[in-house]
This record gives C-alpha cells, structure tokens and sequence, in this order.
C-alpha cells in the first residue's frame, strides 16, 4: 500500500487558523465532502466519536484521527498542515500542526488497519515533517507525502 493510492491531491490542505480540535474536525469534514463525497456532519460525528475512546495525538505534532464510515469502498485520506498549532489532547501534552485523518468503510479490517500503520511510520520520521513544515504549498505537500519511502516498521 502507498499513500497515493488512499490520499488525492485535493484532500490536502494548509489551514492558517484552526482555534480547536472540534474546529479542526470541521474542517476535515468539508475537505471529506468536497475530496470524497462524504457527509460533512457525518465526519464530523464520526471523528469525535472515535476521539472519544482516547486521543488520536501520537506525539511530536501529529495526530492521525480517523474513523469508519458508511458509504465508503475502500481506504481514503486527508492530510491537514496547521500554520498554527492546536491543543489536541496528544499523548506528549504537545499541540499539533500536522493531521493526517483516515476514513474506511465500516466493515473494513485489514486494510483500515494497514493504512493506519503506513501514515503513523511515515508521519515518524523527523526529517520528512520538518520537511512539510517548512512548506506550506498544498501540492508540494502532497508530492512530498506520497514519494516519501516509508520506514519498516
């Protein structure tokens, strides 16, 4: 699996002023809508709900929320730069500036978990997200993500 095949160049973003994990939540909901279709509304419900059984901030700046939907066939991304950085409730108590947010279909196993597993190793290394700090063009971003090599794990 790469990141190009679940992430399209139109679900990526660079927010210059998100004040809230809820408000950072919204806006994952309309990039849901306008890149895949979603409900926004939907998304949003979803995320929190997901958010709710423990934060989804894994540290150094990124949180990778993320939940199952209906309406989906397979795996889809959206990944967020902040120009300003939130309190997420990550598990180091840092803010985040860096949200890469994974939709799949309700009754997906496997893959959910594998793309899961691809965006935290890539999202891991130090250089490639002092490398997309430093851009805050949303195409650079998106071709920096999806040639990035991941590490094993």
């Amino acid at each position: 699996m790469a990141l190009a095949s679940i992430l399209k160049p139109e679900a990526v973003k660079v927010f210059s002023a998100a004040s809230s994990k809820k408000r950072l939540f919204q806006e994952i909901g309309d990039v849901a809508q306008s890149a895949y279709g979603l409900d926004s509304q939907d998304t949003v419900e979803a995320l929190l709900e997901r958010e709710s059984l423990g934060p989804t901030g894994v540290g150094h700046g990124v949180a990778l929320p993320h939940a199952r939907m209906p309406g989906l066939d397979d795996v889809v991304g959206i990944f967020l730069m902040l120009e300003k950085p939130i309190d997420f409730g990550a598990v180091d108590r840092q803010p985040i500036d860096i949200a890469f947010s994974l939709f799949a279909p309700e009754d997906s196993g496997v893959e959910h978990l594998k793309a899961l597993a691809l965006v935290s190793r890539t999202l891991r290394d130090a250089a490639l997200c002092a490398k997309l700090r430093a851009n805050p063009d949303a195409a650079t971003l998106y071709t920096m993500l999806t040639e990035a090599q991941p590490v094993a794990a």
